[in-house]
């Protein structure tokens, strides 16, 4: 389905049916900042890490030390409310991260699972797996997400093809493409793992 095929959600992250997720351009990246865009490239929101002191925002570009400390990024609206949270705690030996509401209620949790072959993120709400991130090849750039039954609900990838405007298609950009809109805690898992894909998971899997 093209770009000029799909209709418009209602201009927010959890109904549009393509988001384009971009970082800002820093000379030192002190933090991680990502804008979100729909496929005309009209704002939607940001992806912010937070709670860095000075000195963390000085050594963070280290990658053995951003295994050593938590992490926590926060999904603003276009208001700049948030969303939603993801906080990835100080490294373990499984890699888990954290969904929560503004208010720290919690959502669920994305953990790693060792899978032959590939690499895969499972959401859990309440000791249950309602649906997860799957992957051959963290490197080549293709994610499924998926529910709980294995079916696809959303797709990322820097394969833009004809899904947006080919100035919004760089290299500092991926994009979102979801086959239908879901409910509930999986809705804001969806979102939380596929806004945080590169910031926290992809990030993580490369430092180990």
């Amino acid at each position: 389905m093209t770009s000029h095929s799909r209709q418009a959600g209602g201009g927010t992250l959890f109904t549009e049916p393509v988001l384009v997720v971009r970082q800002k351009a820093r000379l030192i990246e002190a933090s991680a900042e990502f804008g979100v865009f729909d496929q005309h490239g009209r704002p939607l929101g940001s992806v912010v890490e937070v709670n860095l002191t000075r000195l963390q925002k000085l050594i963070r570009i280290l990658p053995k030390y951003n295994k050593c400390r938590t992490r926590t990024f926060e999904v603003r609206d276009m208001g700049g409310s948030v969303v939603v949270k993801v906080t990835r705690p100080a490294k373990t030996l499984e890699s888990r991260f954290m969904v929560t509401r503004a208010d720290e209620t919690p959502i669920g949790e994305i953990v790693q699972e060792s899978e032959l072959g590939g690499i895969r993120f499972s959401f859990v709400t309440q000791g249950r797996t309602i649906g997860g991130i799957q992957a051959e090849n963290w490197c080549a750039w293709d994610f499924s997400i998926i529910d709980d039954t294995g079916a696809e609900l959303a797709r990322v990838t820097k394969a833009f093809g004809d899904l947006v405007k080919e100035e919004f298609a760089t290299a500092d950009s991926y994009v979102v493409e979801m086959h239908r809109n879901v409910a509930g805690p999986l809705a804001s898992m969806v979102v939380a793992s596929a806004l945080t894909i590169d910031t926290a998971l992809k990030q993580d899997e490369r430092n180990k």
